[in-house]
């Protein structure tokens, strides 16, 4: 499966490269764009009686009366649109000259019942909002009620962010070409795209350098040969121990979220901390995972030195005042005794006016450092990394990242990891059903579980997302957070058998 995504100006790049080797000019690509969005079209809308073609003036038009040219010779009925002519002596010139079906301007569309559009307007590299004329046609297409298939992207979609620019189109099938852009799988231009297919139009994959490539989505075989491996001569603590930091008597319940998702992701053994005012509570919930009382930096230290977890989960119902604070300076300075460390909820809002401070914390420390926020708790770390229109979800959970030292996840419905070194994976499994209180907590401990396990942290991140959102799936409508951990055994079993021998 190729993973890769590359932002529109590296599959410039890409083309770039493919048209110097050869054997293939740029219109010879077009001319291979054209006739895979023509076969797609022909195999999955058969029944569509006429076809409504909207060129744009750059090479996404070019592809658009290349699907136009091949349509006429087949003699069905093909309409035209196009506005403005492709730029002189351009590959998208070439293929409005040899097209013979003659355009007429936009204002003219009108939509034909048990006809298809065909959306050649703008492709992936689109870089500001779509208004006048292509605004109006776009809105026509919208209101019209006919299928629509996009060439690249549905125009109007970033290519880079996946977010409207000004008008956009749904599209019920997207024609893309060797490989998915940021703004196929980034929401809401991942739903906007229907049903998306990555062509092969002749570049070779020697054009694409993978050592360069810093963006995949994140699907097991990104870190399938990193997941722990459980052989026949482990021992509970050599599959790695996991302190989770438990809130007070009223806020337990998320830390034995965590500690179960942990224990569920393989680690071997499972502590939970405790404040001594919910002892009691937690020791009426807790059977295979272990309770120590900890209220004190000094107890947590004791803790650290006796029995050296090799992962740690803080802030799921921890608090946000001073003992958090402390505990976080504490785990990271103990970097010999914990290996893995997971900061969520609690854990990130406790450094809201000092983010600085836990970021130098965690630089300073050897120790593998994972971020867990939401849209709500990234905002009160990242200052000027705030969600907009123009700027992409990877972008910011890279650049959050490289400020903080830490593995970022930046969760939501396309939640994107990201490591200090540039690393990026945007997740495309998740399922509706994981929008419920508790659900990250389990997401906390299973990143938590893998690191104590000895996973690399970008690597474990990624697969704890993955197997997060894959356990949400399986489970459905009705899953509550602690349905999660007791999905994990079924997920791992049927998808990685040859990770336990």
């Amino acid at each position: 499966m190729r993973l890769e995504i590359l932002t529109p100006e590296e599959m410039g790049s890409v083309d770039r490269k493919a048209i110097a080797a050869g054997p293939l000019d740029g219109y010879g690509l077009m001319q291979n764009a054209g006739a895979v969005v023509l076969a797609a079209i022909l195999e999955r809308f058969a029944e569509a009686e006429g076809f409504l073609v909207l060129c744009g003036p750059g090479n996404n038009g070019g592809d658009g009366y290349v699907v136009a040219r091949l349509l006429a010779e087949r003699g069905v009925q093909v309409r035209l649109f196009a506005e403005t002519e492709p730029a002189a002596g351009s590959d998208a010139a070439r293929a409005r000259r040899d097209c013979p079906v003659e355009p007429k301007p936009y204002s003219e569309f009108e939509p034909v019942e048990r006809w298809l559009v065909v959306d050649a307007l703008f492709g992936a590299g689109l870089s500001k909002p779509v208004e006048g004329r292509e605004a109006a046609i776009i809105e026509r297409v919208r209101t019209s009620g006919l299928s629509v298939v996009s060439i690249d992207l549905p125009s109007g979609v970033s290519g880079l962010t996946g977010k409207p620019l000004g008008a956009a189109l749904q599209a019920d099938l997207t024609v893309t070409f060797f490989r998915k852009k940021p703004g196929h799988v980034l929401v809401p231009g991942r739903q906007m795209c229907g049903v998306l297919l990555v062509a092969d139009i002749g570049i070779a994959e020697t054009t694409l350098d993978r050592a360069e490539c810093k963006t995949w989505e994140n699907r097991p075989a990104l870190w399938r040969a990193a997941l722990p491996q459980i052989g026949i001569s482990a021992h509970k603590y050599s599959r790695g121990h996991v302190a989770v930091i438990s809130g007070g008597a009223t806020s337990t319940g998320a830390a034995r979220l965590a500690a179960r998702g942990a224990a569920r992701a393989g680690a071997g053994a499972v502590t939970v901390l405790s404040p001594a005012n919910a002892l009691s509570v937690n020791a009426m919930h807790l059977t295979s995972i272990m309770l120590r009382k900890a209220d004190t930096v000094d107890e947590l230290e004791a803790f650290l030195r006796d029995r050296a977890p090799s992962g740690a989960v803080l802030g799921p119902g921890a608090g946000t005042g001073e003992r958090t604070r402390g505990f976080a300076r504490s785990l990271l300075d103990q970097v010999d005794d914990v290996g893995g460390l997971v900061f969520d909820a609690d854990a990130i809002t406790a450094f809201r006016g000092d983010p600085e401070t836990l970021f130098a914390m965690i630089k300073a420390s050897a120790a593998q450092a994972v971020l867990t926020p939401h849209e709500g708790e990234f905002g009160r770390l990242f200052a000027g990394l705030e969600d907009a229109p123009e700027v992409s979800k990877v972008e910011r959970a890279r650049e959050a990242a490289m400020r903080s030292g830490a593995t970022i996840v930046l969760k939501g419905p396309d939640t994107v990891v990201a490591a200090p070194d540039g690393r990026a994976a945007i997740n495309v499994n998740a399922t509706q059903h994981l929008a419920t209180a508790g659900s990250g907590d389990v997401l906390s401990g299973i990143v938590a579980g893998l690191m104590a396990q000895r996973m690399p942290a970008f690597e474990a991140a990624c697969a704890g997302v993955w197997l997060h959102a894959e356990a949400g799936g399986v489970f459905g409508r009705g899953l509550i957070a602690e349905d999660l951990p007791e999905m994990l055994p079924r997920v791992l079993q049927s998808q990685f058998p040859e990770h336990v021998r």
